[in-house]
């Protein structure tokens, strides 16, 4: 995939004039930090056997270590399946807690990569590299 090519899809993605980091570069110098959302369809896993299942484990753990030792890697988690899920609201001082999924979406945030990298560029083509991108959406 050429990414370049697809440069305006991203141009809102984040603002170079507005900055959140608040601190020393932990990583490398000159590199930006990006989130990398993992979105997928929970019922997909269902339908795999074991070791299909196993192969995609094997895929993620593959993944993971490649771009830590790479020094891309600055955190992430697997995310509950969103029967676990809750929401919470506050109106007129009132607390409000609701379970479970809050829309009906074809996919759902299955997890997420924290990631350094010198540019968007960069960025997508690690995301490209999540296994998951082949059934969902990075």
């Amino acid at each position: 995939m050429d990414v370049r090519r697809n440069k305006f899809l991203f141009s809102f993605c984040r603002s170079s004039r507005i900055s959140f980091d608040r601190g020393e570069r932990v990583g490398r110098p000159n590199s930006r930090q990006y989130v990398l959302l993992t979105y997928g369809n929970e019922a997909h896993w269902g339908t795999l056997n074991a070791a299909e299942r196993d192969g995609v484990m094997k895929e993620y753990n593959e993944f993971t270590n490649n771009i830590a030792r790479s020094g891309h890697l600055r955190g992430g988690n697997e995310l509950h399946p969103t029967s676990k899920a809750s929401h919470v609201r506050v109106r007129g001082k009132k607390r409000s807690v609701t379970d479970g999924p809050f829309a009906e979406t074809k996919e759902q945030l299955g997890g997420y990569y924290l990631i350094e990298g010198e540019d968007l560029y960069e960025a997508l083509s690690i995301a490209e590299r999540i296994p998951s991108v082949r059934w969902g959406a990075i």
